[in-house]
Order: structure tokens, then sequence, then C-alpha cells
């Protein structure tokens, strides 16, 4: 999710100005990148509606121009070959995780198994970031240490694919999270050792975290794109929330077609505060998004959830009871996933009562009501009008309004106290049916 985000504010900002949104997939960690994650990720870019203009790119496809910028490097003094371990740097320093002290610097040291090369880091000065959201962060290089910049395996790490990569794409704007602001100093020296012209500008967006400020997390949350569409989000909503993180438009209006947005997107608007990722409003937004669908797009939208659901066997599911009861239900759900639970009692051969609403419907004068009930729906025309006109006249004999007069009649009829409209439920059900239950409901009632 935090991935989409980022490539959404990258995707907004070049839409905006009329420039190349670029797809680079930084696989050089490659117990990390496999092809499953990265099919993963194109599919939920594709689904959120993000297009890119070029690529994707992938940086295992260019370790020769990464190892051709290394050789001009090291040829320049900038490099050097160290052989240390984590542990004798750690003994050396007599605790854990110490900075690289400098150790190999001037051993001259070659080429050789289990050696990495680091970077020379400047002895003195700074190197400043100037990031549009943050200002200038100033980072001194005798806090830096001499990094690896290719691992004694071979396999270069994040900082020389990155500056190589921005250079030689013509990256005129970086737009990422703030995990890798500490990072930006050591490109940014690798770009001055390469000779390059002027750093892109940088915009490092916040943390997106949970209601308790804890950073997003595969353990603790849904955190992948798949799990949201399959939860029955629709993809518009989603990224229309995911705009607003950490965003807001300048007219103020939050639910709104994501051209209005990109038209007023600017990155010195976004806030360096943590996002605050809120499920409830995510699912407040998706249920505008929802309510906003044609019915019939509604009812397309809702078929991959009703023909796969195990609440009723498949063969009982008729499409055209459904898209009777459509308009009502789109009314009520959140997301897409909550649309079965919603007209299950129609597709079962016996709703699945909660015991709760039951015990709180039955209470009298609910026998007798069912009684009267049983006897008029047995005759009444079947439609709306006269199955509503004919509740509310039992109900006022029992001196119950027409909401407190439903109550048993619902619950008999859906097992639950709430769903869509009651008498255009009893309509799609049909007299039958209706009448089957409210019997069996009121046998159970007179069980001791």
């Amino acid at each position: 999710m935090g991935g989409a985000w980022l490539a959404l504010y990258n995707w907004m900002f070049a839409r905006r100005h009329g420039g190349t949104f670029v797809l680079r997939i930084e696989d050089t960690d490659v117990a990390r990148s496999t092809d499953d994650a990265i099919a993963t990720m194109q599919r939920g870019l594709h689904w959120l509606g993000i297009d890119y203009d070029e690529g994707p790119f992938r940086q295992t496809q260019r370790l020769d121009r990464y190892h051709e910028v290394v050789a001009k490097l090291l040829a320049d003094g900038r490099l050097y070959y160290c052989d240390c371990s984590r542990e004798a740097i750690d003994a050396r320093a007599g605790r854990e995780k110490a900075p690289y002290d400098g150790f190999c610097r001037d051993r001259g040291l070659g080429a050789g198994p289990g050696r990495a090369l680091r970077f020379r880091t400047p002895d003195g000065g700074e190197t400043v970031v100037r990031d549009v959201i943050r200002g200038d962060v100033t980072f001194a290089h005798d806090a830096l240490e001499d990094f690896v910049v290719v691992r004694s395996d071979g396999s270069p790490s994040f900082y020389v694919p990155n500056a190589v990569d921005d250079v030689d794409m013509g990256i005129t704007h970086v737009i990422r999270g703030e995990d890798l602001l500490s990072s930006t100093p050591r490109v940014l020296l690798i770009r001055e050792a390469m000779g390059a012209g002027p750093p892109p500008v940088y915009a490092h967006l916040p943390l997106l975290v949970d209601e308790h400020r804890r950073k997003l997390s595969k353990r603790k949350h849904s955190v992948a794109v798949d799990d949201y569409r399959e939860q029955g989000y629709l993809p518009d909503a989603l990224r229309n929330y995911l705009a607003l993180l950490g965003w807001s438009p300048r007219d103020g209006v939050e639910i709104a077609p994501i051209e209005r947005m990109v038209a007023q997107f600017d990155l010195a608007d976004i806030s360096p505060s943590h996002a605050f990722f809120d499920l409830q409003k995510l699912d407040h937004v998706n249920a505008e998004y929802i309510r906003a669908l044609p019915v019939a797009t509604f009812v397309r939208d809702s078929l991959p959830w009703l023909e796969t659901t195990k609440l009723w066997p498949r063969e009982r599911f008729e499409l055209s009871k459904f898209e009777a009861l459509a308009p009502f239900v789109q009314e009520r759900v959140k997301t897409l996933s909550e649309v079965p639970g919603l007209v299950d009692f129609v597709f079962l051969e016996e709703p699945v009562i909660d015991e709760g609403s039951w015990a709180k419907a039955m209470r009298p004068p609910a026998p007798a009501l069912l009684d009267e009930v049983i006897n008029g729906y047995a005759t009444v025309v079947w439609d709306t009008g006269p199955l509503h006109e004919l509740t509310k006249e039992i109900g006022e004999r029992h001196q119950l309004k027409l909401a407190k007069a439903q109550a048993p009649i619902r619950v008999a009829v859906t097992g639950r106290s709430v769903g869509p409209p009651l008498f255009e439920s009893l309509h799609v059900l049909g007299r039958d049916e209706t009448l089957a239950r409210l019997v069996r409901a009121r046998e159970r009632v007179a069980e001791p």
C-alpha cells in the first residue's frame, strides 16, 4: 500500500506538469524482489489506474552499467576494498552495530573473495539534501561512515544503482518515503564522484501509520493492494483515499475525480507529519463511490462475491432476485464483500437466526401480531404498497408504530433485525416462502 501511495504521488505530479512517469524496479535485493512480488506490484498499479510512461526497468538488467561506473570510481580512488566482517567491526568498537571505523581505508587491499567495496566519504564537510517537503536537511560527512557500494558477493548496494539510474534516465524529481532520506546524501556523494550535473528535486513523504501511530507492517495490517481489492474496495475509491494521505485539495473537496485532484496537486502542500491510514475514512470514501455507481454497474461489480460466497449453495443464486434488491443494498454497504451478507436470506432454504435479534423482537405482542400477519399476508395483493399498509394497520391494532411492528416479521423472514427494506425483501422472496418462514417462526415462539 505504501508503494502504491508513492507511485500515485509520482504519477499525479507527472500528470500535473506534463512530465514522464518512470517505473523503475529496484530489485538488486534479490531475496525480496521475486517475480511474483513484481507481478503483484504491477497488477496493483494497473488496477488502481496508475499508468507509467516508461519502463518497467529492472536494475538487475543493468548490472553491467553499474559495474562500469564502479570500476571508474575505483580507478579514481573514490572506492576501496574491505574485508571487515560485522563481528570484527563490533569487536573493535566493543559494542554491537557499531559504525564502520575506516579500518581498511589505507590497507591497499585488492579484489578477493569476501571483500566488499566501500566509498571513501570525505573526512570533513557536509552534504545538504534540498527537500520540497522538509526543507534543507544537512548531513555531516563524519557521521556518514564509509558505506558499502558493492557487497562481498559482488552485487551493488542501493546507492550506486540509484545514482546511476537517476543520471542515465534524466530523473528530475524523486518522490519517495522518508525512510530513504538517510540514504540520499550517499547517493549525492556518488553522483558528485561521477561528475554528474545538478541533483534531482527530492520530496520525502512521511511514513504511513495506523491509529496507534505505528508504522504499517505486514505482520499487523493488510498492506497489499490485493488485500483491499479482495475485500471489495473500488479502485477509484482507494486511489481517491490514497491521494488524501498527507495532502489535501486546495478547494476542500476530498471525494472528487482524480483529474480534479491532479489539477491541484503540489508537492509543497504535503505535510511532513506521519500520514494516518484511517480505515473508517477509507470505508466512508468507498461507500460514497459505491452509492454513485449506476445500479447495473453495482450489480456487475458485486457478482464476483455473490457467485463465490459460501453463505449459500451456488445453484440457489438467482440474478433477477438480486437485481430487484440491488438498489437498496447499494445504499447500505461500505464494501462489495458485504453484499452477500445482506441478501443471504433470499437464497437460503432457512434464514440464519441471530439469537439476540430474535430474543428482542419476539417479546409480546409479537406472537399475536404474527398470527394476524400470517392471516393477512395469505390474501393481500403481493406488492410493496399493500404489504406496507396491511402491516401498518396490524401494528396499530397492537399499539405499535410501523418500525416496531416490522421487527418480528423481519427477524422471522431474514433472521436479523437489519437489512434491505422489509417490504421490498418480502416482495422478492415471494408469498409462499414468506408465509412458510412466518409459520415456522410462530411455532418456535410457542415452544416452551
